[in-house]
């Protein structure tokens, strides 16, 4: 089981979080889904509360702070400095929509769009490390962008995060201009060229047991299928959304056994 209790390496997505206009419902829709269970939900916090597998965090639901911004999900990115970060981000063209914003001992927040209108997160740790458990079922697996203009997005992230970034062709069953970026290491996450099937921005992956059954119990609970299951070289993939519109992406490891 993978798991970290330490901070993330700058970076690194390292929190997912949705905001919703029915955190009741939710709750109930994605531990149907994905087995959570929850902590938090305080007034202190803004009724934020945090979901958890076999007691780690995994991910983050809170109210919806403005009904006419469309339901969706979060990825943040680990930054050390978020202030420093911030800055980057306005220097690379950036918009910073919530300035860096202690929450309590937990640690402190980012919200910003890139230069295409992509939003995105920064959170520097405190108390809160960000997930500590990954690539099972039930937790995140995978961040991704689909945006306009790659070239111009790399430009952007690479001068705000370091990163680097791995193209992929046909043969390696990714699409049409996909790219992996890491800082160094092992890729952290995907790039790819706006597709009219899916969800523009940034993607949240859980991993899941059985995707064809995830996506029966998301219609079932309320939800909708964007993209069909369908087997790709990574595992077996879909696109659905909440009952509420938050769209998310599952993927069902068949590469191992």
């Amino acid at each position: 089981m993978p798991t970290r209790d330490t901070p993330w390496p700058d970076g690194t997505p390292c929190w997912v979080d949705v905001g919703t206009p029915d955190m009741d419902g939710a709750k109930a829709f994605y531990s149907a889904l994905f087995g959570w269970e929850y902590v938090g939900g305080d007034a202190e916090f803004g009724g934020y509360s945090s979901a958890q597998l076999d007691g780690r965090m995994v991910a983050g639901l809170g109210p919806q702070q403005d009904p006419d911004d469309p339901t969706r999900w979060t990825t943040y990115f680990a930054a050390s400095d978020a202030a420093a970060g911030a800055e980057r981000i306005r220097a690379a063209g950036g918009r910073v929509l919530v300035e860096p914003m202690e929450v309590g001992p937990m640690g402190t927040m980012v919200i910003a769009l890139d230069p295409q209108g992509n939003p995105f997160g920064l959170w520097q740790a405190g108390m809160h490390t960000g997930y500590q458990i990954h690539n099972e079922p039930g937790a995140l697996a995978w961040n991704e962008a689909m945006v306009d203009d790659t070239s111009g997005a790399k430009q952007f992230y690479t001068a705000v995060f370091g990163f680097g970034f791995d193209q992929l062709g046909a043969e390696d069953g990714a699409g049409t201009d996909y790219a992996t970026f890491s800082t160094g290491g092992n890729p952290l996450g995907g790039l790819a060229a706006s597709d009219p099937s899916m969800p523009t921005g940034w993607l949240t992956c859980f991993a899941v047991g059985a995707t064809d059954d995830t996506v029966a119990l998301v219609e079932a609970k309320g939800g909708k299928v964007v993209t069909p299951p369908e087997d790709t070289p990574f595992g077996r993939f879909a696109v659905v959304e909440d009952p509420w519109g938050a769209s998310f992406e599952v993927l069902q490891d068949t590469t191992s056994g």
